[in-house]
C-alpha cells in the first residue's frame, strides 16, 4: 500500500471512529509515537511536539535517510510518525512552556513519554494541567510509571531493559547470556497498545461524566503482562531445567531453505507428527506416552527426525504439510519473505513511503493492524519534518501572526 492509497474505500462514507479527537503529544522514540500513530490511523488529529532544532530523539536512530534539507531521519522515527503534524517547540524554555499550556485547552488528550517526573519538573505535569483544564485526558508512558512507589521510578528505560526485568530473557535458557530484543521493541509496542486502550477508555469515561483523568502506563507493567508465562508457569510449579525443557514442543526445524516453526502441545498432535514424518512407532513408545517425555528427548531423537523430514521440503512446503496434519506451523520468514508475502499484501500491512534522498527503494512502514469494516484505511501522509507545521499551528490555534512567530523563531523557542 502506498501513501495516499485508500483501502476499503466503500467505508469512506462513515469517516473514522476518532474523527474530531485531538492529541497534543510531547513524544520521542517509539512507545508513545507508536500509540499516537495508531490513534491517528483511527482518525485522531495528532500534533507532535519536539525539539525545535534536532527534533525528537527517534530522528537520531540508525539506519536513517535524509530529509529534503539533508538532515538524518532515523528508522525509529520513520516507522512511528505517519499522519501527524510537527510543532517545533522548546519545552525547556519558559516561553515554550507557556505556549504548550496555551495549546492544551484546544486538545482532548495531552500525552508524553519522558522519564517519570520530567513533565512535573517543567511545570507541565498532570496535577498542573488537570487543575487548569479538568476535562483533559493526560497520558504518560515511562519505564516504571509516574504513579505508585516503584523503586525504579527514576531509572531511564528502553525496551530491552523492561524486557529483561520481565523475566522473558531467561525463561527458556536460564543459564545462557540473555538474547536481547528478540522480537524488536516488545516493551515499546506493548506499552503503546496499552496506552491506546487507556486513552480510549478515558475518552469513553469523559463522554459519560464530562471528567478527564490520568492514564499512566509503565513499560515494565506492559511487558510483564505480555510475558505472562514467566510468572504463571512458575506459580504452577514449572522450573526451567536445561535437560528437561518445557512440556511442549515449540521449536524451529531445519528445512531446505530455512526453518519451519511448529508448536505441539497435546499428545494427539505428537502422534500426528510421528505419522507424518515416518515414525509411527513413537506412538506406542512409553517415553513418548505423555508430553513429559518430549523435552528430555527433543535434541537426541525428535529434532533429528523432524529435521531429516523437513530438509526434503522448503519451509513453506513443510508448514503446509504440518498444517494439513492438524499441527500449528509456519515458515520462519526473513525480511524479503515478509515483504513479498501475499497475506501481508492482501491485508495492507506494509505502507510505502518514498524516500527524499534519491534512493529509489521506498521506506516500508508496518500498516494498521486494526481492521474495521466501517472504516477505510488511508490515505496515509508521510512523516513530518522538524517543525514543518509550527507556523500554521501557532496561527490556527493561538492566533499568532507572522511577526510574533518570527520573534519566537529568532529566540530559538520554535522552528
Amino acid at each position: 500500500m502506498k501513501l495516499g492509497d485508500i483501502a476499503n474505500d466503500a467505508a469512506t462514507k462513515y469517516g473514522k471512529p476518532l474523527d474530531g479527537i485531538r492529541i497534543l503529544a510531547a513524544e520521542q522514540m517509539q512507545a508513545l509515537p507508536y500509540a499516537t500513530q495508531l490513534l491517528a490511523r483511527l482518525g485522531a488529529e495528532v500534533v507532535k511536539v519536539e525539539h525545535p532544532i534536532h527534533g525528537e530523539s527517534g530522528r537520531g536512530s540508525a539506519p536513517a535517510m535524509l530529509d529534503p534539507e539533508g538532515r538524518a531521519v532515523g528508522a525509529t522515527y520513520l516507522r512511528n510518525n505517519l499522519d501527524k503534524r510537527s510543532l517545533g517547540l522548546d519545552l525547556k524554555s519558559e516561553e515554550g512552556r507557556e505556549l504548550f499550556l496555551a495549546l492544551v485547552p484546544r486538545f482532548d488528550v495531552v500525552a508524553e513519554n519522558f522519564k517519570a517526573g520530567t513533565m512535573d519538573r517543567m511545570g507541565l505535569g498532570y496535577s498542573v494541567i488537570a487543575e487548569r483544564f479538568p476535562g483533559v485526558i493526560y497520558a504518560s508512558i515511562s519505564g516504571f510509571g509516574n504513579t505508585g512507589n516503584s523503586p525504579y521510578r527514576d531509572w531511564p528505560a528502553y525496551a530491552s531493559i523492561v524486557e529483561a526485568m520481565s523475566g522473558i530473557y531467561n525463561w527458556k535458557n536460564p543459564d545462557a547470556p540473555p538474547v536481547t530484543i528478540p522480537v524488536g521493541a516488545l516493551g515499546d509496542i506493548s506499552s503503546g497498545l496499552f496506552a491506546v486502550i487507556g486513552i480510549l477508555a478515558a475518552l469513553r469515561h469523559r463522554d459519560r461524566t464530562g471528567e478527564g483523568q490520568y492514564v499512566d502506563i509503565a513499560m515494565l507493567d506492559a511487558t510483564v503482562a505480555m510475558t505472562d508465562v514467566v510468572t504463571n508457569f512458575w506459580s504452577l510449579g514449572v522450573r526451567p531445567e536445561p535437560d528437561k525443557g518445557l512440556q511442549v514442543i515449540c521449536e524451529g526445524f531445519r528445512a531446505s531453505d530455512g526453518y519451519v516453526v511448529a508448536q505441539i502441545v497435546r499428545e494427539p498432535q505428537f502422534a500426528r507428527v510421528a505419522e507424518l514424518i515416518g515414525h509411527p512407532e513413537w506412538i506406542d513408545e512409553p517415553r513418548f506416552a505423555t508430553r513429559a517425555g518430549w523435552g528430555p528427548n527433543l535434541e537426541t531423537v525428535i529434532r533429528p527426525a523432524i529435521d531429516a523430514w523437513a530438509s526434503q521440503r522448503t519451509k513453506l512446503e513443510a508448514a503446509r504439510e504440518l498444517t494439513a496434519a492438524g499441527i500449528a506451523a509456519g515458515p520462519s520468514f526473513r525480511a524479503p519473505d515478509v515483504i513479498a508475502d501475499p497475506h501481508v499484501a492482501a491485508r495492507n500491512m506494509l505502507v510505502e513511503m518514498p524516500r527524499t534522498d534519491g534512493v529509489e527503494e521506498p521506506v516500508l512502514i508496518p500498516g494498521n493492524p486494526v481492521k474495521l469494516s466501517k472504516m477505510a484505511e488511508g490515505p496515509e501522509t508521510r512523516v513530518p519534518w522538524v517543525g514543518e507545521h509550527t507556523t500554521a499551528l501557532l496561527g490556527e490555534e493561538l492566533g499568532l501572526d507572522d511577526h510574533a512567530i518570527a520573534g519566537l523563531r529568532d529566540r530559538g523557542i520554535v522552528t
